[in-house]
């Protein structure tokens, strides 16, 4: 009994394997066969490309984020644009668990202008001059292309760290002098309510780095804290602070544990929330590419459909000789069970090494340009997540399987006398 079922088994496969290929004894897959193993892979291969797009924009624009923006800030609560006895709540901050590092910033916004009449908008980030805790904050420093970071030249604190788009709008390099015009300082006519001075501040400029993230590299434009403080007009006060977790999917709860630590009037603004809008929008059009891209996975079923009720039809007196020969309705249905299992796991193999081999070389070798400014980035980025792939292979080969089910049952249920007549 036990050596039945084995040699039972193989036969079965070996008639599934015989009714997949051509006739007249060739060892090629039919046409129709070929079609439904292409159709399978196609959509693998499409929905592992896709995924793999969105995973690589998710994957970029978090880490290119990241360069500049901490995992978490401190701000201030409402309309105060200042961080008052920002000292005490530094040192708090840092013995915080979860803390890694934290430093306090300054942010502004004003005019900049390099010697010409051109100017435009800029951000002003305000930094310690000692690296350490800023450093530890934000990849920002490591990302100097020309000259260095660093906030002073020749013993004064005037230095000025440029985006490299806006360095090359600006004309301006390491040596050269840039003209801040500040937003914040601007004095009012107590009589005319009309602006009547503002500050000016200049500066030279020390490095220029380049994050590939144009919104950094075209508006950014770094400097002491002490120079942004004086640029901002906020005194001794700073715009908040910045704080790097341990890990950064714990930012929210680590921003939850510097409030209810600081005891002020402050709240937390952790990265995923900064940019919340943005990332729900890439989840969103994964999903839905996702969905649209199963759907040819299920046209490809149908074909599997079709396949296999044309070889049931083809094979119609074969299988009446074979159920007149003693083999059980069960086989009969193993039999078509296996053929269409065979098309979608074929079908979903090949499917995924093109799926991988296209990502490879469309993120290795022919890099897609995208307009940065745009886009945020300079490329289309692709990242192939495991857990995509696996359900991509698992979702596919359910669904082939699914689709034997019709056509096996319609087998199984021929009687083998009409089976014999069937012309």
């Amino acid at each position: 009994m036990s050596s039945a079922a084995p040699s039972l088994g193989r036969l079965e496969l070996a008639i599934a394997w015989r009714y997949l290929r051509s006739r007249r004894g060739s060892r090629l897959l039919s046409l129709i066969s070929v079609i439904a193993i292409g159709g399978v892979l196609v959509g693998v291969a499409a929905l592992i490309v896709i995924m793999g797009v969105m995973n690589g924009l998710q994957r970029d624009l978090r880490e290119k984020i990241l360069i500049g923006s901490p995992d978490v800030r401190i701000l201030p609560f409402g309309d105060e644009l200042r961080l008052s006895d920002w000292d005490a709540l530094l040192a708090k901050a840092r013995g915080v668990s979860g803390v890694v590092a934290a430093a306090p910033f300054v942010q502004s916004e004003g005019l900049i202008a390099s010697g010409s009449s051109f100017q435009t908008g800029a951000q002003l980030v305000g930094l310690e001059e000692t690296p350490q805790d800023s450093l530890a904050v934000t990849s920002i420093r490591e990302k100097a292309i020309l000259g260095a970071f660093t906030f002073t030249q020749n013993g004064q604190a005037n230095g000025a760290v440029v985006g490299k788009t806006l360095a090359a709008k600006l004309n301006a390099w390491p040596g050269d002098t840039i003209t801040m015009l500040g937003f914040n300082s601007v004095q009012y006519s107590a009589s005319t309510g009309m602006p009547v001075s503002a500050r000016v501040d200049t500066f030279v400029v020390t490095g220029i780095f380049e994050t590939g993230m144009y919104e950094y590299d075209n508006v950014y434009v770094y400097v002491g804290l002490e120079a942004a403080q004086r640029f901002a007009a906020l005194g001794s006060d700073v715009t908040g602070l910045e704080v790097r977790a341990a890990d950064r999917w714990i930012a929210p709860q680590v921003g939850d544990s510097l409030v209810a630590t600081l005891s002020a009037n402050v709240h937390s603004v952790d990265w995923q929330k900064q940019n919340e809008a943005l990332f729900q929008a890439l989840n969103l059009e994964k999903l839905g590419m996702g969905v649209i891209l199963l759907l040819i996975i299920m046209i490809a079923a149908f074909n599997i459909v079709s396949t296999l009720t044309m070889v049931v039809s083809d094979k119609t007196r074969e299988i009446g000789i074979l159920r007149a020969m003693g083999l059980p309705a069960r086989s009969i249905r193993r039999i078509f069970l296996l053929q269409g299992m065979v098309i979608g796991i074929v079908g979903t193999g090949a499917g995924v090494v093109l799926g991988l081999v296209i990502v490879f070389v469309l993120e290795h070798v022919f890099p897609i340009p995208l307009n940065p400014a745009v886009y945020f980035i300079d490329h289309l980025p692709l990242f192939t997540e495991p857990v995509d792939v696996l359900l991509t292979v698992l979702a596919s080969v359910a669904v082939a399987s699914l689709a034997t089910i019709y056509p096996a049952g319609q087998a199984a249920r021929l009687y083998p006398v009409d089976a014999i007549r069937h012309d």
